[in-house]
């Protein structure tokens, strides 16, 4: 049996109101696209500032998760259809 294989990707998540709410809407909608996801690391913090005010939370989020095997194609025989 051959050892795992994990793909990251990185996405941002934004929340009016915290940092921690938007890391967690990067987890969950992400979730909602991709199967069996592994870890999250928060690899970036940062806000918009608007008129002096906060506006909005940003967190950058660098997510895994498992390749799943595929089995292997069946070979093409040769020889008459009927």
């Amino acid at each position: 049996m051959p050892d795992s294989v994990y793909k990251v990707i990185e996405v941002v998540g934004t929340s009016k109101t915290s940092w921690e709410d938007a890391a967690s809407a990067a987890v969950k909608i992400t979730g909602g696209s991709i199967r069996d996801l592994r870890v999250a690391e928060i690899t970036k913090l940062d806000m918009v500032i608007d008129n002096g005010g906060v506006a909005l939370y940003r967190a950058r989020v660098s997510l895994s998760f498992k390749y799943e095997a595929e089995p292997a194609p069946k070979p093409k025989t040769k020889g008459k259809s009927k």
